[in-house]
């Protein structure tokens, strides 16, 4: 266990992806849509939400807007009204129409395919570019830094660092681009599974013995009785 801790960053960071990719070898995003726009979205009503709840709001969503040119003329609203639960509803309104709007004017109504492209839209950072190009299009332009990714990636000591930015570009790095999108999407399986942030299960993570933050606590017997007494 120590010399697993020990190794290289980048030996830790690809045995750990192999070990999470035997863990959840199925791991589709979590977000449901049936093209780039549903996804984009989606992604952006996902931002301090959960997608279980982006996921009962986006069939209203979607069957009231079916495209992006209803989008752009949404009513905002009739917009803010759907998109409630979600929270922040009245940025994310705001900024799906805008982005809408300008996916009209600049690129011909389609979902751009490009990070510079996708970035420049109202309410889109890299988190959402990256999830929209990974998904929506096969394109691995990055890694998503998420909140699990970030917490996990930290305790995991493959980073230093708090900005999502400064830790995607560790992760970079270490990580071979085909898999900058399965890395992302299986620590969220592993952060909801195991590594829950207020309890997390170090005595059942395959990863501890890689992990320099694990807690594994020690299998104790129990006193005999006649010893207590």
């Amino acid at each position: 266990m120590p010399n697993q801790r020990r190794a290289s960053k980048k030996q830790r960071a690809i045995e750990i992806l192999i070990r999470l990719k035997r863990l959840y070898p199925d791991a589709p995003c979590s977000l449901d849509f049936e093209n780039p726009l549903q996804l984009m979205i989606a992604t952006m009503l996902a931002a301090q939400c959960t997608d279980e709840r982006v996921n009962l709001v986006t069939p209203a969503l979607f069957a009231a807007y079916p495209d992006v040119y209803a989008f752009a003329e949404a009513d905002l609203n009739d917009l803010e009204r759907l998109v409630k639960s979600t929270g922040f509803y009245r940025n994310k309104a705001k900024n799906i129409r805008a982005a809408c709007q300008k996916i009209i004017t600049e690129f011909g109504g389609e979902v751009p395919r490009r990070m510079e492209h996708l970035v420049s839209l109202p309410g889109i950072a890299r988190k959402t570019a990256n999830v929209v190009l990974a998904h929506g299009f096969g394109i691995n332009a990055g890694v998503t830094v998420d909140t699990h990714v970030k917490r996990i990636t930290n305790l995991l000591g493959l980073t230093q660092y708090a900005d999502p930015v400064k830790i995607e570009r560790d992760l970079m790095k270490l990580l071979p681009q085909p898999d900058w999108e399965n890395w992302s999407i299986r620590l969220v399986y592993h952060g909801r599974a195991v590594c829950n942030a207020r309890n997390p299960k170090c005595g059942m993570c395959d990863l501890a013995d890689l992990c320099p933050s694990a807690k594994v606590v020690p299998v104790v017997s129990p006193v005999p009785v006649q010893e207590i007494v």
